[in-house]
């Protein structure tokens, strides 16, 4: 199968790329603008196992101005992960690449594929389309977001489905929740919190840290979705990806102090706007469809991003760099 990966460069697509490689009937085609919060210095390290593959070719290019017609020639199958992220920045002037970004690139992407022949078209979302729910949260579940950024993704699922319904074009939709590990950004939680820890900085947490999170680790995460290609039974569906252990902010800390032998500097800082105080998936339709069973601990997932993190800084520690 001939296969687009929009952000390909990206924390998940770069390992959903390696992934899908992984069937050598897949031939990989990764677009990616090199923009946003990751430095291209690091996302050019993401890319490191697949420039060598003569099945993956990424093209540098920017969807808002992109030749789509061309860029999907032949292409079978279609993983929109390419976006602007982030929940606190979406806020006041930044969100203009917000909408630039998330809706109107889907859009161009949609408009263009609704006269192609593709098998599917995968659209990557975010558990922040659901807000504050109490409890497991299914995909049924009211959509009333919290913040700027959620109101961009599921502007882009209505689009899905609108395009759906009217052009027939078998759409897929995922939403994540709190993935991490290996890759993860720099303005990520985990990342941060790691970084901080281990050169001895303060580091800050908006809220009292009770706040939790299902955390999905990055390689269940793209177990889920690489699967939905070889699925008949999944055109139309919204399909939450959750992971194996839910914690709170302070627990992953403890965790993050146990497995580095050092102690966080903590600031307590007011809770943020658009922040949800609890996410928990309902993954249950994952596991009917996709047969998904996320593996990863938390303790497993952690101590794999750490070593990632002594792998990309040079940070004194305990053994004078991570």
């Amino acid at each position: 199968m001939k296969i687009l990966v929009t952000g390909a460069a990206g924390f998940i697509g770069s390992h959903l790329c390696e992934k899908l490689l992984t069937d050598k009937n897949n031939q990989i085609i990764g677009v990616d603008t090199f923009t946003g919060p990751t430095p291209k210095k690091l996302k050019s390290v993401n890319l490191g196992n697949l420039l060598n593959n003569t099945r993956f070719r990424l093209i540098e290019t920017d969807l808002l101005t992109a030749d789509l017609e061309k860029l999907l020639e032949e292409i079978d199958i279609i993983y929109h992960l390419a976006g602007i992220p982030g929940v606190r920045s979406s806020w006041g002037k930044e969100f203009d690449p917000y909408v630039s970004n998330n809706i109107s690139v889907t859009q161009r992407l949609l408009e263009t594929v609704k006269d192609k022949k593709i098998e599917k078209f995968i659209y990557a979302s975010t558990s922040s389309v659901y807000g504050e729910v109490d409890g497991k949260v299914t995909e049924n579940a009211y959509l009333s977001p919290l913040s700027p950024y959620g109101i961009t993704k599921l502007t882009g699922e209505h689009l899905c489905n609108v395009y759906h319904k009217s052009f027939n074009i078998p759409i897929v939709t995922v939403r994540f929740f709190t993935v991490y590990g290996p890759r993860q950004r720099p303005d990520m939680a985990f990342h941060r919190f790691i970084t901080q820890i281990m050169k001895g900085e303060r580091l800050s947490i908006f809220g009292d840290g009770t706040q939790t999170r299902d955390f999905t680790y990055v390689t269940d995460c793209v177990e889920a979705i690489a699967s939905i290609i070889y699925k008949g039974n999944v055109i139309g569906e919204t399909i939450n990806i959750g992971g194996k252990e839910r914690a709170s902010i302070n627990e992953i800390i403890t965790i993050i102090e146990t497995l580095t032998g050092k102690k966080a500097m903590i600031d307590y800082l007011p809770k943020l706007l658009g922040e949800p105080t609890h996410t928990w998936a309902d993954i249950s339709k994952a596991k009917k469809l996709l047969s998904y069973d996320p593996e990863i601990s938390l303790r497993e997932g952690i101590t794999k991003e750490i070593e990632y993190i002594r792998s990309i800084y040079t940070l004194k520690g305990e053994k004078d760099s991570c």
